[in-house]
């Protein structure tokens, strides 16, 4: 029968999960001190050079769903080791090279580590006794957040002090502390989907998501209204049905729409997205605003590593939040915590809208929009794995982070829509508007306040500790054979 593990050994899984997702998260935001140069570092053009970002947007999005079932089918540690595996191997190959094709390869392979983090909230789900299973979810979910919070000043600091590939180093070294971590603290998992991995499958989400993805991530570059934009998500428009018709005729298929029509599954995904706009908006709009020149007229004249400083107060914060949304989750369920995180997204939005003349005010306001979606994102795994079979975890957290994934890329597209349209020209120096920001505000603001109104649908019971528990067990038999749960 599947057993819990001991209070000390449950502090050591939880801590090195933890770590590893931290470092997955940091690595996106390393590199984000040199995107500005890429064109020169490459020795390429602005339009290729953008492709080391959107090939780390593109592999992520594709590979977590896959992970998740594979996790599911073969084991969920082992695909943690796989991901971790491939961050390192992507890493190595930034760091060795300056050749645009080989860092694009490279950035795609770490972009395959995302899935790190739903797979260890699966993880925890298998092994970790009730009472600690709530606190470790919420504090694996907050890695999503803190490690980009913290990957931003220490790769400003990285970049102003030494050369550019030491950013690929630095995330090599710490996904092998990662990898290490997982080899020897976190047991294997004894159960197991079975089945046979639904290669159609993922070949049709994967086609689907390239076309719906690439033009998010392209248009602005492309044009919005270019025969190969329109094209694309003219594409995705068909891609997308159709792999969900053929899923829905599978017998094992990658990804059980069934579960996520489920009512909790299907709102906690849309919830996702928004919380997806509401989370990167931050990321784009403060950092903004900070190291902007006071000539601007709002400008705070920070440099970018301290302008990350500023940032990671966020970032802490939904590591200090983290126990705190596991005893509302607890004490009224994660309906509350979902829509509590809303609401303080709401308020921080709302602050930043009004006070952007002083620094304080700028990391009060990106801190409380921080605490919001550090405890909406903690929410989404009690909610997801409240509903669906305990053989479907790792699948069902996978494709709650896809969710997710579409909202920061959509934000990200939107946001710099927005902020491009709205120009000021400070000597030769184009820059965004105070107009554009409040703009992008009201986006983000809107997003957070749907995320809030969506999860308002949520039902009021709320999936129990002992509940998983009980489900961990009816999945796993003596021998360690699994049944279906139906």
């Amino acid at each position: 029968m599947a057993t819990t593990l001991t209070p000390t050994r449950s502090r050591a899984v939880t801590i090195a999960l933890a770590f590893s997702g931290m470092v997955v998260s940091m690595m996106f935001t390393l590199m984000v001190p040199i995107i500005p140069d890429l064109p020169r570092l490459l020795s390429a053009s602005p339009e290729n050079a953008s492709w080391a970002v959107t090939a780390t947007l593109l592999s992520s999005a594709l590979f977590t769903p896959v992970s998740g079932r594979l996790g599911d089918m073969y084991g969920k540690r082992r695909m943690v080791v796989v991901s971790l595996l491939l961050m390192v191997a992507g890493s190595a190959v930034c760091a060795l090279s300056s050749s645009l094709p080989v860092v694009v390869g490279g950035r795609a392979l770490q972009g395959c580590a995302v899935g790190v983090i739903p797979l260890g909230i699966s993880i925890m789900r298998d092994l970790l006794p009730p009472e600690r299973l709530g606190s470790a979810m919420a504090l694996m979910s907050a890695t999503l957040g803190a490690g980009g919070a913290v990957g931003l000043p220490l790769g400003a600091l990285l970049a102003q002090l030494a050369d550019w590939h030491l950013l690929f180093l630095a995330a090599a070294g710490t996904g092998t502390v990662g990898l290490v971590l997982t080899l020897t603290v976190v047991p294997d998992s004894p159960l197991r989907a079975g089945g046979r991995f639904d290669f159609l499958g993922a070949a049709g989400l994967s086609s689907g998501l390239v076309c719906l993805l690439l033009p998010v991530s392209k248009g602005g570059g492309w044009g919005w209204d270019s025969p190969l934009t329109l094209g694309l998500f003219g594409a995705a428009a068909v891609i997308l049905p159709g792999w969900g018709l053929v899923e829905l005729r599978v017998a094992e298929p990658l990804v059980d729409l069934r579960a996520t029509a489920r009512r909790e599954v299907l709102i906690t995904n849309a919830a996702s997205i928004a919380f997806g706009v509401a989370m990167f908006g931050s990321s784009l709009v403060f950092p903004q605003v900070l190291q902007a020149p006071a000539a601007s007229g709002y400008g705070l004249d920070l440099s970018l590593f301290q302008a990350g400083l500023c940032m990671s107060a966020g970032g802490a914060m939904m590591i200090v939040l983290s126990p705190l949304s596991a005893r509302v989750t607890d004490a009224y369920g994660p309906r509350v915590t979902l829509m509590t995180g809303a609401l303080l997204a709401v308020a921080g939005y709302g602050l930043g809208f009004f006070l952007m003349d002083h620094v304080w005010q700028i990391v009060l306001a990106a801190t409380v929009v921080s605490s919001g979606v550090g405890l909406g994102y903690a929410a989404m795994p009690a909610l997801i794995m409240g509903t669906v079979p305990t053989s479907e975890t790792a699948a069902a957290n996978g494709f709650n982070s896809l969710m997710r994934s579409i909202g920061t890329t959509s934000a990200s597209a939107v946001i710099s829509a927005v902020l491009a349209a709205h120009l000021i020209r400070i000597g030769d120096v184009p820059l965004p508007s105070r107009e554009g920001f409040r703009l992008a505000l009201a986006i983000t603001t809107t997003a957070a306040a749907s995320a809030l109104a969506i999860a308002a649908f949520l039902p009021r019971r709320r999936p129990t500790a002992e509940r998983i528990l009980m489900d961990r067990h009816r999945s796993v038999g003596i021998d360690g054979s699994r049944s279906r749960i139906s």
